[in-house]
Formats: C-alpha cells, structure tokens, sequence
C-alpha cells in the first residue's frame, strides 16, 4: 500500500503510475506517427517503450540475465534500420524484429529469463505478453481514471465520479452501436447525420485520439507485465496478492445501461414508425424495396451478439446486483429481441424477393437462436442464476444441431427456391423470379433428388437448364471413385446415385 514515505520508484509501479507512463507512451505515440512516414519515428518510440519498462521494472528485483542483455540493444538497432533503409520488406522486417526483441527485453525487464528457457518457453512467454497487451491495459487505466474522484471522497464531485465513470465507459458503445444501427437502417442514419450534421472541422483531432487511447492501453498492460515480472510468468494475482478480480460499481453499470437503453428505445421507436407498419410506410422513407430487402440483418445480427457479450460481462465484473442493474439490463435485453425482430423481418422481406442461400438460412436461424438466448437471459438475470445461462446457451446448440439434421438446410432451400419457381405468384413485388441452376447445382446430395422430381413441372424456359444441372450432378456422383467405397458409405449420396436424368417430353405425353 502506497504511502507517505514511499520512493519515487515504487510510486511509479503502482497501477496509477503506470497509468501515467502508458498515457505519456500514447501521446508521444501521436506525435511521432499521425501524418508521419516511418522512419525516425520507430527507434524513438522503441527507446521510449523500453525506458519506461526499465522505469517500471522493480530495481530490487533481479537484473537481466547476460544471455538477454543484448536484446534491449538489438530492438534499438533493428529500430534505427528504419531510419537508414528505403527498401520496404527489409523495413517491414526490421519493424518485426525490433518489436520481438523489445517484448522480449521488456520481460527481461521483469527479472525473467527468456533465451535460457526452452523454445516452447520463450514463445510462451511472448503469448503472455501479448496477451497482457491486449487486456490488462484496463488494470491500470482504471486505477488512473479512479485516483482524481477520490481526491475528494465524499464532495458532491465525489458522488457523481461513478456516474461520470459510466458515462465514459458508454462512449464507444454508444458510438459502436450507432455505427451499427447507422449501418442497418438508412432511415436511422439519416437521422444521426442530421443531429452530427455540424460544421464543426476537428481535423486530425480523432484519429490522434484513437492512437493515444490505443497506444496507451497496449502500453499498460505491457508495462503491468514488466512490473509485476514472476508474478505475471506465474499467474500470480495482479494487486498485492490479493487475488480481487477487476470489478465495476452498481452506479457505473447502471449509467452505462441505461445509455444504451435510450439509444435502442430510439432505434427501436423508429423501427415502429415504419419497418412494422408495411410497404406504405416503407416507400414513404423513399427506400426502394431492393435497398431495404438487402440491407441491415448482419449489423443487427453483430448488435444481438454484442449485447450479450456486454450482459455476460456486466454480470461477472458489477460488485451490486442492485434492482437498478437488474431492471436496466432485463431492459436492454428485451429491447434487443425487438432489434431482432427487424432483423428477421428484413430477411423476411429478402428472402420473398430473391429467395433462399444456405447463408439466409443459417442467418434465420442464427436471429431464432439468439432469440431464444435473449430470453433465456431474462429469465437467468430475473432470478440470479446468469452463470448458467452459457450452460442453457450449448445445450440449446446442441439442439439446433438436431434440428438442422432433421430438417436437411439443403433440401429445404432446394424445395423453396423450385417452388417459387414453379409459382411465381410466391415471389413478392419487386422480387426476382426464375430459379438460379448454378447455385442449385451446387447444394450436393440432398439437393439432387428434390431437382430430379421437380424439374418437369418447371416452367418450359427453365427445364433445359435444370435438367443440365442435374446431369452434372449425376455424373460427378457416377465419377467419385473415394465416394463409392463402402467406409465412405452415406444415405444422401447412396439416394443421389439411384436419381437419372429426368425426361420431360416423355412425361408431358
């Protein structure tokens, strides 16, 4: 625990120190790359990287072995190669071996010996580094996000740093989740074009933001590694040997929630206004059907799996179950199963017009499968019993996967896709009619038969075409050696060999 007393070098090696040197990493970073080529650039940042896991490292801590010191110097002259060399691939190369010795000087840094281990050693060291890396940035970014609040514990600033915490955690959610929507539905981008519609020029602002905010995280957890050393190699817990998980307030999750829930009251508001209400509404949105038939499943589909990824992760780090929690994420639930009923509506409407791909259908019953989970969450978050709800998640896969066997995707969209062909008054407005005999041809076995039996009551200018498809097929059957063995023996394939080429004169006699 820091006190009064302690040195300058241990206060730099708690979690806000490091915090401070990962944001100083992250705003160098933007100074020396953003409108910049690569040259003198790289061996400053690597020097700047390897002085702070030297800062950082613990000096009472063992020294590097003589077998790494040499590593540090290597990553610094492979480094400066990018300063001195046009070539491109010897500057990509130089770049990837400047960065593999700096990581593998940093958890030398750390008192750990890297080349006296075994290869296996060293690469698992490396996984143990990048994976620091990429998470235990937030350890101490959080702890410096908390250190200001707490200067004045109890003031009315004090009392609402948890909100403002939340507030700064739902900024990137909301701007994914707008991206997504803005993605999926014109008429919602519209709107977020007009309220962001600002003559406001903010330049190379941004993008020298998103280097400081990345650059800084990654540098965090990097440097965590080096000051934590053994431990990190060992799994050992990060904070004082505690062994406390990273967690989140009750008000800090509530606020993020509650974020995110007027966004999707929004979405789904505006989805009442005129994707449920017909193809009234929906030309007056000035959407021709084509442009709203193709657009928006997939973005809504990463929205309903983004949510869930979000809950399962609130329930395991929020510290209070509080009533406020419970509701606010039961909410965002259930506004996620309206998302995914336009979700399923648009392929709904997609699928009337042009038909069924083995990708629609998985797409159907990935929306079926999500639905079903999101009710399932309600009912785990409802009564306290999330850490099941992974559980419900395999067992209901396993049961998707049945029912996948039971029902043959194959032969289903084969028999769809033949009987609007056969019917052309299933096709909706504005629809594409016809059968596509190249995608046909490519379903395989459980398709073939399906064609076989239907192909005379196609209509004339289709048959010739069908009847082709179905030639190749029977043809590449008869010529698949490997298939005919008896350990490769198969029902589809076994039921596609007995099929023969259909004669449609002869049947309309």
């Amino acid at each position: 625990m820091a006190g009064p007393m302690q040195s300058a070098p241990a206060m730099v090696r708690t979690a806000t120190g490091i915090g401070l040197v990962a944001l100083a990493i992250g705003l160098l970073a933007q100074l020396l790359f953003i409108d910049a080529g690569l040259g003198i650039n790289v061996p400053i940042a690597t020097a700047a990287l390897l002085a702070a896991g030297w800062v950082v490292r613990d000096p009472a801590g063992p020294a590097p072995r003589p077998l790494d010191a040499w590593l540090a110097p290597g990553a610094l002259i492979l480094s400066a190669f990018v300063s001195l060399r046009g070539d491109a691939t010897l500057v990509a190369l130089d770049i990837l071996g400047a960065m593999v010795l700096a990581g593998a000087a940093l958890v030398s840094f750390g008192g750990l010996r890297v080349l006296e281990r075994p290869f296996a050693g060293i690469l698992e060291l490396g996984g143990r580094l990048a994976l620091s890396g990429l998470s235990a940035g937030r350890r101490p970014l959080v702890a410096l996000a908390a250190a200001l609040p707490r200067l004045r514990r109890g003031s009315r600033a004090g009392e609402l740093a948890p909100i403002i915490r939340g507030l700064l955690i739902a900024v990137p959610l909301v701007i994914l989740f707008v991206a997504l929507f803005s993605a999926a539905d014109a008429v919602f981008a519209q709107i977020t074009k007009d309220l962001f519609d600002w003559d406001l020029d903010l330049g190379p602002l941004p993008g020298r933001l998103v280097v400081i905010a990345v650059t800084a995280w990654v540098a965090a957890g990097l440097l965590t590694h080096v000051a934590r050393g053994e431990e990190a190699a060992l799994g050992a817990p990060s904070e004082g040997g505690t062994g406390n998980r990273f967690s989140l307030g009750s008000a800090e999750t509530v606020t993020v929630l509650v974020v995110l829930d007027f966004l999707f009251i929004g979405f789904v508001v505006l989805q009442g206004t005129y994707l449920f209400g017909g193809r009234d509404t929906l030309d007056a949105s000035g959407l021709t059907y084509a442009e709203y038939a193709r657009r928006g499943f997939f973005e809504l589909l990463a929205v309903a799996f983004l949510v869930g990824g979000l809950i399962l992760g609130a329930e395991r780090f929020v510290r209070d179950r509080s009533p406020a929690y419970v509701g606010t994420a039961i909410s965002l639930v259930v506004l996620t199963i309206v998302v995914l009923a336009s979700a399923f509506l648009r392929l709904r409407l997609y699928q009337d017009a042009y038909g069924w791909t083995e990708l629609r259908f998985y797409v159907l019953a990935a929306i079926a499968w999500l639905a079903i989970g999101a009710v399932m969450a309600v009912l785990t978050l409802w009564t306290d019993r999330s850490r099941w709800l992974l559980h419900g998640m395999v067992l209901l896969s396993f049961a998707f996967g049945l029912a996948f066997n039971v029902i043959g995707p194959l032969k289903l969209i084969a028999e769809q896709n033949i009987g609007r062909a056969i019917h052309p008054e299933r096709v909706a407005p504005g629809g594409q009619t016809g059968l596509d005999t190249y995608y046909l041809a490519y379903l395989g076995d459980d398709a073939l038969a399906v064609v076989a039996e239907n192909v005379c009551a196609l209509p004339v200018s289709l048959q010739a075409r069908a009847i082709e498809a179905v030639q190749v097929w029977t043809d590449e059957i008869g010529h698949d050696g490997p298939g005919k063995a008896w350990q490769a023996w198969n029902l589809s394939r076994e039921v596609a060999r007995d099929v023969r080429v259909p004669d449609c004169a002869a049947s309309a006699e």
